[in-house]
């Protein structure tokens, strides 16, 4: 969670931002891939090959800005274990 509210929508708009710029590449590639009887093929590959990059990008960085669960300290005695009383046992 971000303390600052607009720091947080900056960084979740970066996602767009790259996206904007795959959509140029994807476009660039479709107009400037050589003539040829591969043509179809190095479009394909080069296409899917940034569509996939940007997929894997999105969700790793996404995930890392908005984890689902809290990280936990395991090298904390108990007597100094504020908050993880629900979790007693697991350290």
């Amino acid at each position: 969670m971000c303390i600052r509210t607009n720091l947080c929508l900056f960084y979740s708009a970066e996602v767009l931002y790259v996206l904007a710029a795959v959509i140029g590449l994807c476009l660039g590639t479709w107009f400037l891939t050589p003539k040829g009887d591969n043509q179809t093929v190095w479009r394909s590959s080069i296409i899917l090959t940034l569509s996939m990059c940007y997929i894997m990008w999105a969700l790793t960085y996404l995930s890392q800005l908005h984890p689902l669960i809290q990280p936990m300290r395991s090298d904390l005695r108990p007597e100094f274990a504020e908050g993880y009383a629900e979790y007693e046992g697991y350290y």
